[in-house]
């Protein structure tokens, strides 16, 4: 496989100088908040991205436009330089407190022991991973203690991951003959709106800044204050579920402001194509589009599922409270958002059964609608299996001079379409199952004794899937090993395996360990 090393630089540079701007509207954050110590922060990580960008744009500027290979391993390693550089901010912002650099004018607050915790790199990486991935896992221990600049950031990210970095690169820089499409799709995303892709990610940037507006509003309207109704309007509709409080929305204790998100989580489960559509007055979609139907569908299934177990268990109260649970976390778990309202485990005591612990991951593992801002293996890609299989076991009965086809929605796939995406959707399953496997072996080889093994997988499982719900592993007290395995899960998962397969394995071709 031959690859052009130098698109790949070009393509990674123009990625990082987009992500640059963020940090430019992140230190206008910091005025307005009054955190005038923290504007150098991010002005530093502001200029050091920008040089990056710029330096590999111009030194490749006469690259060729990407072809499949050279997409794939742009993607895998753009996201990986971003989750990285995206960490300095939390690690500026912390060693400015730390060494109090800035007179009185400044504000610099006391160091407060969550801020601390980005002192350290790794917890600082692992932040930024969790944000741009959209997973929502954190190393914060108590969010409030945040200062609002970082807390901001934090949503920030999460905002921008939802859609993706490349496509908030394609929707500014794109122009005819740069690769867009090939680009877009590497990034999980084959939808398409308008014949013009270009037109495509300016249509998916309307809708989701609608929706996040609407979701704000929605928030304001059932009294969360104004700055957790931004913060929590952002993170929900990018399905990404940081939080600006360490009970999450459990915080509120408000069986109204929880019904309210679980809307807001739903939205941001269903392709923007569909809501594309809706928007037009074409609600029949609601039910016409396969993978929006099971949105609904499996979100109910799960949710009724998951409140006869608790009752079962007696954890709660009332049925009302119990279902309430059962709806908002299976929702979030599902949709990939990560916010919470009830404790599922603390670590090595046990909260929630292994019953219910497990229905949680199997949320996890299907995600939502492909399309949206989830991530796991996506409802289509499931439903294509599930069919896929029965259909392969009902092709043995038949003659060999038959003529199957296989119906998917409203797709009618003759054998030899059918043959590549079930293919196709085998592949990422197993590769899925394999990398969640390995992090799972390297948490039990490195973590204290006494966790149990569902809590594990369900830690490893909300990373790879890019959830952020936890059952009290992870934290800032787990070993070093743990984070940068949890990491990578949220790397790999963000991307649907098949960018970092390609990218590890020209790694790989390049030292001349794979031929």
């Amino acid at each position: 496989m031959r690859v052009q090393y130098a698109t790949i630089g070009r393509d990674v540079g123009r990625i990082v100088q987009v992500i640059s701007l963020m940090l430019v509207v992140s230190i206008l954050i910091a005025i307005a908040t009054g955190e005038f110590y923290a504007v150098g922060s991010f002005a530093a990580t502001a200029v050091l991205m920008a040089g990056i960008g710029t330096g590999l744009a111009n030194r490749y500027a006469d690259a060729p436009a990407a072809g499949t290979a050279e997409a794939m391993i742009t993607a895998a390693s753009a996201w990986a330089l971003v989750g990285v550089l995206g960490g300095l901010p939390f690690f500026f912002v912390a060693w400015t407190i730390e060494f109090d650099l800035f007179p009185v004018w400044a504000n610099t607050p006391p160091m407060d022991s969550t801020t601390a915790i980005f002192l350290h790199p790794i917890d600082a990486v692992f932040e930024s991973m969790s944000g741009f991935t959209g997973t929502g896992l954190t190393m914060a221990a108590v969010e409030e203690e945040l200062p609002r600049s970082l807390q901001w950031w934090r949503s920030f990210t999460e905002w921008i991951g939802g859609v993706g970095v490349i496509v908030l690169t394609v929707a500014i820089l794109a122009r005819p003959g740069s690769g867009s499409l090939t680009l877009y799709q590497s990034e999980a995303r084959s939808e398409k709106i308008h014949p013009s892709i270009v037109n495509t990610v300016t249509e998916i940037w309307k809708i989701y800044l609608g929706l996040t507006l609407a979701s704000i509003a929605l928030l304001l309207a059932v009294d969360m204050p104004l700055w957790d109704a931004i913060n929590h309007g952002m993170t929900g509709i990018a399905t990404g579920g940081f939080s600006v409080h360490a009970d999450s929305i459990g915080h509120y204790g408000s069986p109204l402001i929880e019904y309210a998100v679980v809307p807001i989580m739903t939205a941001g489960s269903i392709a923007f194509p569909i809501h594309y559509l809706l928007f037009k007055g074409e609600l029949s979609n609601f039910y016409r589009d396969l993978q929006t139907r099971w949105v609904f569908l499996w979100f109910g299934i799960g949710s009724v599922a998951l409140t006869g177990l608790l009752v079962l268990n007696g954890q709660y109260a009332t049925i009302e409270e119990t279902f309430r649970t059962a709806l908002f976390q299976f929702v979030s778990a599902t949709s990939n958002t990560g916010l919470g309202t009830t404790t599922i485990g603390n670590g090595t005591e046990q909260v929630w059964s292994p019953g219910t612990t497990l229905l949680l991951c199997l949320g996890m593992l299907t995600g939502a609608a492909a399309g949206s801002t989830v991530s796991g293996l996506k409802l289509v890609r499931v439903i294509t299996l599930v069919k896929g299989t029965a259909w392969q076991i009902g092709n043995v009965l038949q003659p060999d001079s038959a003529v199957r086809r296989l119906q998917i929605g409203d797709r009618n796939l003759g054998e030899a379409q059918f043959q590549r995406e079930y293919t196709e959707a085998t592949v990422v399953f197993i590769l899925w199952i394999a990398f969640l496997v390995v992090g799972v072996a390297v948490l039990l080889r490195v973590l204290s004794p006494g966790h149990p093994l569902e809590y594990v997988i369900f830690d490893v499982m909300s990373a790879q899937s890019n959830v952020g719900l936890d059952s009290g592993i992870t934290g800032p007290g787990m070993p070093d090993p743990a984070k940068v395995m949890l990491v990578l899960n949220m790397w790999v998962g963000r991307l649907e395996i098949i960018p970092v397969a390609v990218l590890l394995g020209t790694v790989l071709q390049r030292l001349g360990l794979y031929r």
